[in-house]
């Protein structure tokens, strides 16, 4: 319309408008700029007669080193905004309900018959079907709003979400829980593809990673939120994983896919052994991106049978994850424990959290010793319990925003051959050589590749990697 009033404007300058939009980092390419600053610069500019007065006018602001840009310029950049997406992908979870009909259905199974095992192993088929239901209703009301919005949509299950899908897409909702959030996002690696989290089922999934639970039911106001530029992008950092060594194999098992048990895990792997390399293979960038951890241990830790010399007797043993770590580029330890956990701050609320934190008899024990040794005239005092056990915890937990991992040893083993000097801490790069027999490097709890002897795992972060995600105003 100013264009109109102002006559004929060179497509130059409009051009370079557009041009710096894109220049911007961090801004997902379909935002539509509408503060009052930015469109009065816009008016500005229409009127400009000289593309370089327009260029100047408008160019980027110099921006700090992209270790310091992502903390600071991120958030300084991403506030402010409207988010008018054209074309949305929505990933729906597979419920229990669709999960069993299908796991049954290659049997031959009737609907009585599917009944009759489910109330054997302890579940409800009716009580399925009403999750199902309420899950199915709210994926169809956040369907119903975009396209009440004119907003191109494509329904998708997990089975059909893939690159292409996620090419199409200017933004992706995943309308399910915490894990439907996690396959969302594995397939993103240009950080420019916002993602947005919706808990199709609040009574049965926490929901973390999704938008608070009011607008699982409210999804138009989130909308409008989005449209008036009532939120800010929030950057979660993702961690990278490069894979080098002997014998590697660079095909990944979709865990998500094949539901697959213990027995099936390993199989997975052995069918994929015609893939692997004898020669040693330099440092290959493994095509998935971890949201919340990365973990890397024996895939059967407790699981190990043996034959005894009496046929009819078997026996089971543990066996521990056997490997060589280097933290930071220090120097390289032995090591035996039931596995590495390497997480995000995303990922400090999920399972790292829960191989740290204590609990309150833990705490009370430990108080309890620490007052006798020293004679402490201290009134232990279940208030003051209850305080140290919570600030512990919470000490665990960081910003995922924060471009740092957290590494954890799960229950090392340490003795004069095997030593452990630190069992977590804060770090920007760990190292893992293998020598396992039969271990698997885990992404997300999603996705799988095989980490036996002669396997080196370099994991870190970079900042190109971290996930658009949205964080609504309250």
């Amino acid at each position: 319309q100013e264009a109109g009033r102002e006559g004929s404007v060179s497509q130059r300058v409009r051009g370079t408008f557009v041009a710096y939009v894109s220049s911007v980092p961090c801004l997902p390419p379909v935002l539509l700029l509408h503060t009052p600053g930015t469109m009065s610069s816009y008016r500005r500019l229409l009127r400009c007669k000289c593309t370089a007065a327009a260029a100047a006018m408008l160019r980027p602001p110099s921006l700090p080193a992209s270790g310091a840009r992502c903390c600071t310029a991120r958030r300084q950049q991403s506030q402010a905004v409207s988010f008018r997406p054209s074309r949305v992908a929505v990933v729906a979870k597979t419920t229990r309900y669709e999960f069993e009909q299908q796991r049954y259905r290659y049997a031959g199974l009737s609907q009585e018959d599917l009944k009759e095992l489910l109330a054997l192993k302890g579940s409800s088929y009716n009580g399925l079907l009403e999750r199902h239901n309420i899950h199915t209703r709210n994926v169809e009301h956040i369907v119903h709003s975009l396209r009440k919005e004119g907003i191109d949509v494509q329904l998708v299950k997990r089975k059909e979400y893939d690159e292409e899908t996620v090419r199409w897409a200017d933004a992706i909702i995943s309308a399910g829980g915490d894990g439907t959030m996690l396959l969302a996002a594995s397939k993103i690696l240009d950080r420019s593809k916002p993602v947005i989290g919706v808990n199709t089922d609040p009574e049965r999934s926490e929901g973390h990673l999704c938008l608070p639970v009011r607008y699982t039911y409210a999804f138009p106001e989130a909308l409008q939120k989005l449209y008036r530029g009532e939120f800010r992008w929030q950057w979660r950092q993702r961690i990278r994983i490069y894979l080098e060594g002997t014998g590697i194999n660079l095909t990944p098992v979709d865990l998500h896919d094949q539901q697959l048990s213990l027995e099936q895990h390993s199989r997975a792997h052995l069918n994929l052994q015609e893939y692997k390399s004898a020669e040693v293979s330099g440092p290959s960038l493994l095509p998935v991106r971890a949201l919340n951890e990365v973990f890397i241990g024996e895939s059967l830790s407790s699981r190990v049978n043996y034959k005894s010399c009496k046929s009819r007797f078997n026996f089971s043993l543990h066996r521990a994850s056997y490997y060589e770590i280097s933290v930071d580029d220090g120097p390289w330890e032995k090591q035996k424990s039931s596995g590495l956990n390497v997480c995000t701050g995303t990922g400090s609320k999920a399972w790292s959290y829960n191989i740290n934190k204590m609990a309150y008899q833990a705490v009370d024990e430990v108080l309890k010793i620490a007052k006798k040794q020293e004679n402490l005239n201290v009134s232990l005092d279940k208030e003051l319990i209850e305080e140290v056990t919570k600030a512990y915890n919470d000490s665990l937990l960081y910003s995922p925003e924060e471009p740092k991992m957290m590494f954890s040893i799960r229950e090392p083993i340490a003795n004069r051959v095997f030593s452990s000097s630190q069992q977590r801490g804060f770090s920007s790069k760990v190292c893992l050589r293998s020598r396992c027999w039969d271990a698997c490097m885990v992404v997300d709890g999603g996705t799988s590749f095989e980490f036996n002897d002669g396997a080196i795992a370099s994991i870190m972060m970079d900042t190109e990697d971290a996930l658009c995600t949205v964080l609504l105003d309250e």
